[in-house]
């Protein structure tokens, strides 16, 4: 049979409908975007006001800098928590911590000790470690969330809740494994401080695997141990003559150049335009002039110094840049702004807010937080590991100790290093926040 005595087949009514949509399409000019990629950074232990580009006399950062003024930027963000673990866990599932039920770093044993061992490496205490992990894994996170949506996903830096795998990262650094020293990020703590060549690989993965990517980016920076590179050490120690903040100062910096590198990398694959970047930090930090340690009324306290974080959305031709020093923004807002600007579905227990909705921010007006020991006495005992609640609602901030410590009331806007409690002067306040606060969640006693 020749070519030209073969049967035509019979075309297809509805595949020729489509074609001719997509070829519409076409001619129209209308392109069918790609999934954005979504890169979520996380600064370690860093007060909300250590950027130059919210006034810092002395510490230097470009590369947030630009970035800031990039994005969407809240300068008036909050934790829901002023410790790492809990803080992370929020940012994570989108919950709050007596919520997600993670409200320490670690379980309370003798001095964290175990017959001489920590407790994460203690046979004894592994039930109760896994008892927490399990719980976590059960929630709705990120890292599965958009896997399922087909997201490859890689976790580096600081993270607490074992395997990372078992809630849905493709790829990690981590292994937690407490007999080879897992407790926080182990490997995966080497990320930025050793340079960004695991980044690098999963980048190159995900091009060959044609998917869009998730990357959860936490870098032991600028946490201690406060080692800089010497030469931004030497700066500014020119500038602070105190040797144990002058490192701190150059841990700054050091995270800055950090993030250029990384937000270089992006650009220099052409990754800029479909790729949202986040920006928040996981608690405060005030260095002590004495030694290499926290001053207090920073980490693990309810202060703006613990709990205060500029937050950013960066997304190029999608979000315009603002920078908005008005709007109350908390760590759980971010989860829900990352699944909807994917296209995936938000699960119930993410109550937070899209980023990108400044009127339903601004009509919400209020954050909230639990400050909870360093070390849990239990894992699922909410009240007896608690310290303080938190609210912040418009100008006003509310902190509620759980001993007999007084009530503390502050005008943050006024008063945004809280030295003039206003509690006794004004008692109405004290019980519209305190009521507030109570709706949101209150301790029960046992």
């Amino acid at each position: 049979m020749n070519q030209l005595s073969r049967k035509t087949p019979r075309s297809d009514p509805l595949l020729f409908k489509v074609k001719s949509l997509l070829f519409f399409l076409l001619l129209s000019g209308t392109v069918f975007a790609a999934p954005p990629n979504v890169v979520l950074i996380l600064s370690d232990d860093q007060s909300w006001n250590d950027y130059s580009f919210l006034g810092h006399s002395s510490i230097e950062t470009p590369h947030l800098d630009k970035l800031a003024a990039e994005s969407l930027t809240y300068t008036r963000g909050y934790v829901t928590s002023p410790l790492c673990r809990p803080s992370l866990a929020s940012i994570f599932n989108g919950q709050h911590t007596p919520h997600h039920g993670i409200t320490g770093n670690d379980l309370s044993t003798a001095g964290r000790q175990l017959n001489g061992q920590h407790s994460r490496v203690s046979p004894a205490m592994a039930p109760q470690h896994e008892k927490i992990y399990a719980a976590y894994e059960k929630q709705p996170g990120l890292a599965r969330l958009l896997s399922d949506a087909g997201y490859l996903s890689l976790q580096t830096g600081k993270w607490w809740e074992g395997k990372p795998q078992r809630h849905g990262f493709t790829h990690a650094m981590t292994h937690a494994d407490p007999a080879r020293g897992g407790r926080h990020g182990d490997v995966g703590l080497k990320i930025s401080r050793d340079g960004i060549a695991p980044i690098q690989k999963f980048l190159d993965e995900a091009k060959t695997a044609e998917k869009p990517f998730f990357l959860w980016h936490a870098p032991f920076l600028p946490h201690t141990p406060h080692n800089p590179p010497e030469a931004l050490y030497q700066k500014y120690l020119k500038r602070e003559p105190n040797k144990f903040i002058a490192r701190y100062y150059a841990m700054v910096e050091w995270f800055d150049q950090t993030c250029g590198e990384l937000l270089d990398e992006l650009d220099q694959r052409g990754l800029r335009e479909n790729t949202i970047i986040l920006y928040v930090t996981d608690n405060g930090w005030i260095q002590s002039p004495d030694n290499g340690r926290f001053s207090p009324r920073s980490k693990q306290s309810p202060y703006d110094t613990g709990i205060r974080t500029p937050i950013m959305v960066r997304f190029p031709g999608k979000i315009d840049p603002l920078m908005d020093h008005s709007t109350l923004v908390s760590s759980i807002d971010l989860a829900p702004t990352i699944l909807k600007v994917c296209g995936v579905k938000v699960p119930p227990s993410m109550t937070g807010l899209d980023l990108r909705d400044t009127a339903a921010l601004k009509k919400r007006n209020t954050i909230y937080g639990y400050d909870g020991h360093h070390d849990m006495i239990s894992a699922s005992d909410r009240t007896g590991n608690l310290e303080s609640r938190y609210i912040v609602q418009g100008n006003s901030k509310l902190i509620l100790y759980a001993d007999d410590s007084p009530t503390e009331l502050y005008h943050i806007l006024k008063d945004p290093f809280e030295k003039k409690n206003l509690a006794e002067k004004q008692p109405k306040k004290v019980t519209e926040l305190t009521q507030a606060l109570n709706l949101w969640w209150a301790p029960v006693k046992k």
